[in-house]
């Protein structure tokens, strides 16, 4: 497992990240979950992203459980605070100081520790001043729960103003958190030079287009069983690349990933980790062997000439916008 510093900072997080976004308290059960980090630390990931939101907080105490009795100096701990959670009443939500502050002494109860390495605003709050936010931020640098922060699917404008009111502040965000795949390129055009610029580095989410860029999903067939595209409470977040158009292109990836002695989930990985400005990919998985197998994506080097093929074979369905780099106008609660 190869290591990457965190935007223009001194620490370091493995460049294959281990995520619990709809696995731990969702998809399988805590044996199964406790198990697949055990395989990922066995594998050599140090670095875990979770998030207060994902299954209404339980998803940090699994993640808290599997970790307990791991030296924590060797861990990078990265959770997340914006979206409507426990009984998500008016404040339950966003990133208002009482929001911030009450979610980060919630988290840390559940992750079992005195601090997260990295703590990220999840979505932008266009209801919140900004200021206010970076301030709360700041405060909890300054008292010690909080060592990093980084945002998520923030755009340029917002990312460049954060940034400002950050080091006015005494301090500085160090990474963003996108969607970033073969076929969703929307931060290549504004948030990658911004961030290049104003030194931060991109945590990607979904380097797999949700399982769609392993080839599992067959253009005239239906979704395996079992599978997230079957799963009606799921099925929403992976409908934008289930096209038969896309899954004819993407079936025209193997050659290349055969061609490089790897599988479809490897190159789907190792290829958002040949982009400089990414320092991660964020990793899920339901039992221990996907895990082991997705982390020898970790090192491969892929040569232009197949970075290239990867560009001619999806074509147009590849999407460039970069407007859809957004979050929710109001909070959703």
């Amino acid at each position: 497992m190869q290591h990457r510093y965190l935007g223009n900072s001194g620490l370091k997080v493995s460049e294959i990240i281990y995520g619990n976004w709809l696995t731990h308290a969702s998809q399988v059960a805590d044996e199964q979950a406790l198990s697949t980090v055990r395989a990922a630390l066995e594998g050599g990931v140090t670095t875990f992203d979770t998030a207060d939101a994902y299954a209404n907080q339980a998803a940090e105490t699994v993640l808290g459980n599997a970790l307990k009795g791991q030296r924590r100096e060797g861990l990078e701990i990265l959770t997340k605070v914006y979206w409507p959670v426990a009984a998500k009443g008016p404040n339950d939500t966003g990133l208002s100081r009482k929001h911030i502050m009450e979610s980060i002494n919630g988290s840390l109860e559940r992750l079992q520790t005195d601090y997260v390495d990295l703590y990220q605003a999840h979505r932008f709050d266009f209801e919140t001043p900004l200021e206010e936010t970076m301030q709360a931020f700041g405060d909890l640098v300054r008292m010690g729960k909080v060592l990093y922060v980084g945002v998520s699917e923030w755009n340029a404008q917002q990312i460049r103003e954060g940034q400002r009111l950050a080091k006015e502040l005494g301090f500085k965000v160090i990474s963003n958190q996108p969607q970033y795949s073969m076929l969703w390129r929307v931060i290549e055009e504004q948030v990658v030079p911004t961030s290049e610029e104003l030194g931060l580095s991109q945590i990607v989410w979904s380097p797999m287009a949700q399982g769609v860029l392993t080839g599992k999903y067959l253009p005239g067939q239906p979704a395996p069983a079992g599978s997230r595209a079957a799963d009606p409470d799921l099925s929403g977040i992976i409908e934008k690349f289930m096209s038969e158009t896309t899954l004819t292109r993407v079936q025209g990836l193997k050659p290349l990933a055969d061609e490089l002695g790897i599988t479809m989930a490897q190159f789907a990985i190792a290829w958002v980790l040949q982009n400089k400005n990414v320092a991660a990919a964020i990793v899920g998985a339901t039992k221990p062997e996907q895990i082991t197998s997705n982390l020898a994506a970790s090192g491969v080097v892929i040569p232009q000439e197949i970075m290239a093929k990867v560009d001619e074979v999806l074509g147009d369905v590849i999407e460039r916008d970069p407007a859809k780099t957004k979050s929710p106008e109001a909070r959703l609660c």
